[in-house]
């Protein structure tokens, strides 16, 4: 019975949207990828804010229910019928009279099952898509028969692209790049590593008092430089969001000097490589939001990059919907934290086998804890704490790793602003 109302709330929802996309027809770009896809939406919405009237997917919405709910700005009401019923009726008066609406549309599309984009692409046709990442084994494969069908799935929107519409690729990821041959749209690179259309160049780490605060890079662009500091955040990813905004800004004729001065003031997501105050003046990267093998690859080479610290700590949990992959990949982050870690724990009956890798590639079994618990797991790591410890907290939502920041954070009272999940909802599950 709840299957089929939420079926008949999506398709009411789905018309309400088509109704209001035509008769305003706003720009829409539309952001997918396996890694930074919330990080990206709001690097653009900052870059284009000042300059058009724009609207951004809220928090995660890159599901079915969450693209009409973007597009009619209505909010989620979770498992509220009685909301839910409303939110039909303020759609249609919304899709039928409003006469102020934005110019554009940032919109997040996430997959979870085959057949998602098609879905997508029935109600939108973007005019700026924005490729963000495509690693061999993404995230939600456990749902396709193998990794190329999770590519096959997202490279759906790039097609259903207007005639006119441009494809804003990321020009470092190569299986990307082998895409490209089918796009017959306009192309625009950005990247770090490889000379493209909008680069990134000598990315550093911002300290204050020998404690991270920040990322600073230069943008490359038709021989022009600018430098842009993204605060509160460490590791390149939010470095490919940013320079993606900006390409995005240069396709809405938005200079690209408005666009970094906009950036400059980006507060970046709650739970995805933002630096929090812990407890006996340690640090905290707090990339609780999700984990899968590349996010969690780029995150301790981020912990790798940080200086001045006393101790490098990895707290990983459990990466799931990795299906028949899941036992290699968590084994192989395992190998990886022994070249960057000093200390790992783990959370989770998969990570167990991060803990295996870890050992495997010779980390010392007395600095390898492992825990089922999260709760636990917090409270221990607080008795380990020493002053100028780093410490990296990342895994998939489920396992619920923003409650061992919550455990170890200096300012446990700004929880609400600072991490992920902190929805009344979400406290009662």
């Amino acid at each position: 019975m709840k299957k089929i109302l939420k079926l008949a709330v999506v398709k009411i929802l789905n018309f309400e949207a088509s109704i209001i996309l035509k008769r305003h027809q706003p720009k829409i770009v539309a952001i997918t990828g396996s890694v930074g896809k919330t990080s990206t939406k709001d690097a653009i919405y900052s870059a284009i804010k000042s300059s058009v009237y724009a609207r951004k997917s809220e928090k995660s919405f890159n599901s079915e229910i969450g693209l009409p709910l973007t597009i009619l700005g209505l909010p989620n009401v979770w498992s509220n019928p009685f909301r839910w019923f409303k939110n039909i009726i303020d759609g249609f008066f919304i899709c039928i009279f409003t006469k102020s609406y934005p110019e554009v549309l940032v919109l997040e599309l996430g997959v979870g099952e085959k057949g998602d984009m098609a879905n997508y692409t029935k109600l939108i046709q973007p005019d700026i898509v924005v490729l963000t990442r495509l690693p061999e084994i993404p995230v939600h494969v456990e749902y396709f028969s193998t990794p190329q069908e999770v590519i096959e799935e997202k490279m759906q929107i790039v097609s259903s692209l207007k005639p006119e519409g441009v494809l804003i690729y990321n020009n470092d990821d190569v299986i990307i790049k082998k895409q490209l041959k089918e796009v017959l749209n306009r192309r625009v690179g950005f990247g770090r590593y490889l000379e493209t259309d909008f680069t990134a160049r000598n990315d550093s780490i911002v300290y204050s008092d020998d404690r991270p605060v920040g990322v600073r890079f230069n943008v490359i662009h038709m021989g022009t430089d600018n430098n842009l500091i993204i605060n509160d955040t460490v590791g390149t990813q939010h470095v490919y969001s940013c320079i993606a905004a900006i390409a995005v800004a240069d396709e809405l004729s938005i200079p690209v000097k408005i666009a970094v001065e906009s950036l400059n003031t980006l507060q970046t997501p709650p739970g995805r490589m933002r630096i929090v105050k812990g407890i006996k003046s340690t640090t905290i990267i707090d990339d609780t939001y999700n984990s899968s093998p590349i996010a969690c690859e780029q995150a301790l080479q981020a912990l790798n990059e940080v200086k001045y610290q006393q101790r490098k700590i990895a707290v990983l949990g459990d990466m799931l919907e990795l299906g028949k992959y899941s036992s290699d990949e968590h084994q192989r982050i395992g190998s990886l934290v022994a070249e960057v870690a000093d200390v790992l724990l783990t959370v989770g009956v998969r990570a167990r086998q991060i803990a295996e890798g870890a050992l495997s590639a010779g980390m010392s079994e007395k600095n390898i804890f492992q825990y089922d618990d999260v709760n636990r797991a917090g409270t221990e790591l607080q008795t380990m704490l020493k002053p100028s410890d780093i410490i990296l907290i990342k895994a998939s939502q489920p396992i619920r790793a923003e409650k061992i920041i919550e455990e170890i954070m200096a300012e446990p009272e700004k929880a609400q602003n600072l991490l992920v999940r902190q929805d009344e909802d979400w406290k009662k599950r």
